[in-house]
């Protein structure tokens, strides 16, 4: 069982809506939750088109597991670890959890079969899970082992004490050479596949910093600038530097999904978006002891900034 707290940001929205968002899973699986008596609000069943108000618990039961399709993944690296939590520098292509779509294969499939023991306060498809990476960001990632630590962290979380900087190229050059974007974000309603800036979203706030500008050619030889930045996010939204910088019109490199320019992502070799979660700063949710951690940049998104001729602008630990 899951149990998700409503916070003035999810404040008046539609359960299924909220749900759908909070459990990363589409409308119509979540109406379906609902319906089979799955989700209860304070303790209570109610419809899907229940308007939920700050301080209502949504409990979610999980259905019962099944035995996985294929054999878990590899255990990526470890870049931090204690007896309460771990720091994962996941690689792009791997679902952090399961989820519609994804029932196997996901990095909680991957902790499990290391051997690795996990927060059950997660819940039963997200144990130990306090943040997420979207399947092709690489990068750094805080996993809980023990329910102390997860509460610790999700709170740190909410309180925004934890430091999460990446490093993104996006197509174009920026507007200003810093800023703080603060725009809403919800499920963009002519695509539910896809997020975007609506004045009904959830609050999300993202600062960023230009470190350098590149260029490169096209196969026709037209020429396109591009912008390396650090990225530090306040509030943890689904895709939310994408869609960020994509309201900007300056879509993070490579990210077709957020209509990222393809002949420039292929002259600069991307087969993804350049996103990667280079560094994770937070005091332990235990000990209270600093914990920072960096993760290099991983080699093709490395080979891009070449490319882009960027490769001197990026950070030291990159």
């Amino acid at each position: 069982m899951s149990q998700h707290r409503i916070d003035e940001s999810l404040a008046g929205g539609r359960l299924d809506v909220v749900l759908a968002e909070l459990l990363d899973e589409s409308r119509s699986r979540v109406a379906a939750r609902i319906a089979d008596g799955q989700v209860t609000v304070d303790g209570r069943r109610v419809g899907k088109n229940h308007r939920v108000t700050p301080g209502e618990t949504v409990e979610v039961v999980q259905a019962e597991p099944t035995a996985p399709a294929r054999p878990a993944p590899e255990m990526p690296p470890v870049a931090y670890e204690d007896d309460h939590l771990l720091v994962v520098a996941k690689p792009a292509g791997l679902v952090v959890h399961p989820g519609h779509g994804n029932a196997d294969g996901t990095l909680v499939d991957a902790l499990l079969g290391a051997g690795i023991a996990l927060a059950p306060a997660g819940g039963q498809d997200r144990p130990g899970i306090v943040h997420r990476l979207d399947r092709d960001t690489s990068g750094l990632l805080a996993v809980a082992k023990t329910d102390e630590a997860h509460a610790g962290l999700v709170e740190a979380l909410r309180l925004r004490r934890v430091e999460r900087r990446y490093l993104a190229m996006a197509d174009g050059v920026l507007p200003r050479p810093r800023a703080r974007i603060e725009a809403p974000i919800g499920r963009d309603p002519r695509d539910r596949l896809r997020f975007a800036v609506v004045a009904t979203g959830r609050e999300a706030v993202t600062r960023y910093e230009v470190l350098g500008v590149g260029r490169a050619e096209n196969e026709d030889g037209v020429p396109g600038d591009v912008s390396l930045l650090s990225c530090r996010l306040e509030t943890g939204r689904t895709h939310q530097i994408r869609v960020h910088l994509a309201s900007l019109g300056n879509p993070v490199s490579g990210d077709a999904t957020y209509r990222a320019d393809v002949r420039l992502a292929r002259a600069l070799g991307l087969q993804r978006p350049f996103l990667h979660a280079a560094a994770l700063t937070f005091d332990h949710p235990v000990t209270g002891a600093r914990v920072e951690v960096t993760e290099p940049l991983p080699a093709d998104l490395r080979a891009a900034a070449t490319n882009a001729g960027l490769e001197a602008v990026l950070p030291e630990d990159a």
